[in-house]
């Protein structure tokens, strides 16, 4: 409701005349009388004649005067106008928005009326006597209608707005529809009909102007030329008319992109450079064919259609699906070819049909590829070598002749082998022709396999180094012998029948032939006729051993030797002969050996060969404990004279006195000297000039035989 909307004066007087009269409709109009729901409620209301009926009144809304505006009037067919009659006003607004003169019964509006706000107000009037307060008239209901002014504009509630059509879209194409909404009452008038022009936007745009729907006023609009818009659009009431009120909105609308523009390199010929040093899959370099357009409609997918090098490179689109990738495929080789030409295609993924007759989507360009000289390490004739060599190969054998060349220049390279990889040097290559030979003898049962490293540096670079594996296998020789395996000793029981299997041999062979081993097995020449035992030999790589005769006895004879010849079936034929030691055992009725000596007789039937060897150990460690024993007390019994022959002649004293014979007894005391500990008592009783000599006598004692009261003294006496 805006406040500076006015009708003119001359309008607003006649409204107010035309629709300020009261209305006085019949009794079948107004329906039952709110005075019969009130019959009960006193016994002086009588059903009468009614006197005054009202049904509406009609006042217009956003009245501005200074006075009250004036609604109507109620009035009595019993007012004589006395003033007896009291006109009474209940109901909404009732003393608030409307008030009523009780004695005329004017009724006068105190406060603005909106319509938008309210748009009618339901009020009851009655008449009483003023002086007995007796109601008259029965109470009776009317409305006052709030009658409509075209007080408001139409509003966009949503404005502005944001719309997006295709670009190259047909005239009349829908962009998207407006709507306003007037608040005046459309059942009234033409204040809240309303009518839709375009202000700004032409002639790209125009508005329905009944429904409010944008379209397209303009054929082929370009994205790529201009991609928004800005459009105003009215909306007024009163159908259009002059005076009617207005209201206005924007539409911000973006033409959305098509595919209607085929891509194009820009570039015709792209000139491009790679080391043949690059490894497969190394970039070499991008390509790009532009594409107006954006998003979906500007990717590509790139191809190599045709060139020298369209084995050697690879294409392929990077993550934004518009740049060609050119990457390397195969090795490259400087020496072989230099250079490549490729011919690459860009085409667009996704077609528009409606605009297949812009077309064609897609450009060719030409990429030339030129390949770096690098200086590369020797190449080898082979990534690698496998060699097989018998074991028994003659030092110095040559094992293989490997061979380098220098891809950039003619010298020859040098040869080596890496040490790590040959340990205990095995192997020697020569370093100019590459000859690779033993030099010491190989053995496949210590060593199967050789993996040597070979090395190659170009002479005119030595940091151009390049190495090839060459794994030498070592191939079987029949050169071992084969020999019994595990079993060396064999039990013969006493109580063995002849004929009886004592023992199965098998014999081992370290050499792997390649049809599997197969064994021979004969007694030895010498045992040929062996009284005692036989062998059988069974055709699967072992052998038994059996008894020839019964009555074994140890006491007789315990232990037995039995030589077993074995052969191979291999060139050259190893043999060799093992020695079978067998022993006569007692044994139980199960053949369970109970003892194989023969002095185990004289022992109890229940004693084992583990309760044996616990007595024998502890008798040993008895043994051990007396030699201990005996050893402490012998140290403790040592006499003071360390060493009884050489006791004398080792310790010289000197003096420079001359003797004084056998008289002389106060020269030394031979007690001190036998005794250390009793020269410090006697120190008094000896001559003052022999006191150094004996203190620096007593430095020379060793320590221990102080301890053990020793002291070795030899006298030497002048002649």
């Amino acid at each position: 409701m805006g406040d500076g909307l006015h009708l003119p004066a001359a309008a607003s007087t006649l409204l107010l005349a035309a629709f300020g009269v009261l209305t006085l409709l019949p009794h079948s109009v107004v329906g039952k009388p709110v005075e019969e729901e009130n019959a009960g409620s006193s016994a002086l209301l009588q059903r009468v004649k009614r006197g005054w009926v009202w049904n509406q009144f009609f006042v217009l809304e956003e009245y501005t005067g200074l006075e009250p505006l004036y609604i109507g009037k109620l009035h009595s067919d019993m007012d004589k106008g006395d003033g007896s009659i009291k006109y009474i006003l209940t109901g909404e607004g009732a003393g608030t928005t409307f008030t009523i003169d009780d004695s005329t019964g004017d009724i006068h509006a105190i406060q603005r009326l909106d319509r938008e706000v309210k748009a009618q107000y339901v009020l009851r009037a009655q008449a009483r006597n003023r002086l007995t307060d007796r109601p008259l008239e029965p109470e009776s209901e009317f409305i006052v209608k709030i009658q409509d002014i075209n007080d408001n504009e139409p509003r966009f509630l949503d404005g502005p707005y944001q719309a997006t059509v295709p670009e190259m879209s047909k005239i009349g194409t829908s962009v998207i529809q407006l709507t306003a909404t007037d608040a005046d009452d459309p059942t009234y008038g033409n204040s809240a009909r309303v009518v839709y022009s375009i202000l700004e936007g032409q002639p790209y745009f125009s508005v329905d102007p009944k429904t409010g729907v944008v379209r397209v006023s303009l054929a082929d609009m370009d994205r790529e030329t201009r991609e928004n818009y800005t459009v105003v659009i009215q909306a007024k009431d009163m159908g259009g008319q002059l005076g009617g009120l207005a209201g206005t909105t924007t539409v911000n609308i973006t033409l959305s992109d098509v595919n209607d523009n085929p891509p194009m390199f820009d570039q015709r010929l792209y000139q491009m450079s790679v080391p043949e040093s690059a490894p497969v899959g190394s970039v070499v370099g991008r390509i790009w064919a532009k594409d107006r357009d954006i998003g979906v409609n500007a990717e590509m997918k790139y191809s190599i259609i045709d060139g020298d090098g369209r084995d050697t490179f690879d294409i392929s689109t990077d993550p934004t699906n518009l740049f060609g990738i050119i990457t390397v495929k195969k090795p490259l080789n400087f020496e072989n070819k230099p250079s490549y030409t490729l011919k690459v295609e860009g085409a667009n993924t996704h077609l528009d049909p409606t605009f297949r007759h812009r077309g064609p989507f897609k450009d060719v360009t030409i990429v030339h590829v030129s390949v770096e000289d690098v200086d590369e390490p020797p190449l080898f004739d082979s990534p690698a070598y496998l060699i097989e060599l018998p074991e028994d190969a003659e030092v110095g054998t040559v094992v293989k002749t490997v061979s380098a060349r220098d891809p950039d220049a003619p010298p020859v390279a040098r040869y080596s082998i890496e040490r790590s990889s040959d340990p205990e040097k095995f192997f020697y290559i020569e370093i100019t022709s590459g000859a690779l030979m033993t030099v010491r003898s190989l053995d496949r049962e210590e060593i199967g396999w050789h993996n040597i490293t070979v090395l190659a540096m170009e002479m005119n670079n030595p940091s151009q180094i390049a190495s090839v594996s060459v794994a030498v296998k070592v191939s079987d020789v029949n050169d071992n012998p084969p020999s019994l395996s595990h079993y060396l000793e064999a039990v013969v029981c006493e109580n063995a029948k002849a004929g009886q299997l004592i023992q199965t041999v098998t014999a081992v062979d370290p050499d792997e032939p390649l049809g599997g081993q197969h064994f021979y097995y004969s007694l030895a020449p010498e045992a040929a006729n062996n009284p005692n035992f036989t062998l059988r030999d069974n055709q699967d790589n072992t052998a038994w051993i059996l008894t020839r005769r019964g009555d074994w006895s140890q006491h007789d004879q315990t232990v037995f030797y039995l030589p077993i010849f074995i052969s191979d079936g291999e060139q050259p034929v190893q043999t060799s002969t093992s020695t079978l030691t067998i022993r006569v055992c007692s044994c139980d009725h199960e053949g369970n050996i109970m003892s194989c000596n023969a002095e185990a007789y004289s022992l109890p039937a229940s004693l084992s060969r583990g309760a044996l060897i616990a007595i024998l150990a502890c008798i040993f460690v008895l043994l051990v404990m007396i030699l201990l024993m005996l050893s402490l007390r012998a140290h403790r019994k040592k006499p003071y004279l360390c060493d009884e022959v050489e006791n004398v002649h080792e310790n010289i004293v000197r003096y420079d006195d001359e003797g004084g014979g056998e008289e002389d007894t106060e020269a030394f005391d031979i007690a001190a000297m036998w005794n250390p500990r009793e020269a410090h008592h006697h120190l008094a009783k000896m001559r003052q000039d022999m006191l150094p000599e004996i203190e620096s006598l007593s430095r020379y004692v060793p320590q221990a035989c102080k301890m053990h009261l020793c002291f070795k003294v030899s006298t030497l006496y002048p002649m």
